[in-house]
């Protein structure tokens, strides 16, 4: 789907498959509107962009829905990655909503990305990533016996 630059990016349409995604999301997140489980899909998307690498990123791009590829694949990842905890703080802090309306919003999010991922994307993904994103995608963190 070719979209003008010039039309406000909530004006344009989506493809079918991007709507399938925000209806996931609206569903998980008892969003009121499509408008606020876009917000929150960009919110988290372009904060987890930040935090993923190398083939995983690339791959979970191939996944993901065109316009939500785009907003993972925007920026350079930071050299520091955040702890799923330090994730959420970062994404309220650039937001100004609440921490618990960023956890609520980044779960959201992620139960579709898991969704159009795979368990197995997922699980590679949460490897590469520090602790505490496990419980963020809806999963236990289990750590090996000392």
């Amino acid at each position: 789907m070719i979209t003008d630059a010039r039309v406000p990016l909530k004006q344009q349409p989506y493809g079918t498959a991007y709507e399938q995604m925000l209806e996931k999301v609206r569903y998980e997140g008892a969003y009121p509107t499509r408008e606020r489980a876009d917000e929150a899909v960009r919110l988290v998307l372009s904060g987890l962009e930040r935090q993923l690498t190398g083939d995983e990123r690339v791959e979970l791009a191939r996944c993901l829905p065109w316009e939500a590829a785009r907003v993972l694949t925007a920026q350079i990842p930071d050299t520091q990655p955040l702890t799923g905890w330090a994730f959420v703080k970062d994404l309220a802090a650039r937001s100004g909503v609440s921490l618990a309306t960023t956890r609520w919003d980044t779960g959201s999010v992620f139960a579709a990305v898991t969704a159009h991922a795979g368990p197995d994307l997922i699980t590679r993904i949460l490897h590469q990533l520090p602790t505490g994103y496990a419980l963020l995608f809806g999963r236990a963190e289990l750590k090996p016996a000392a």
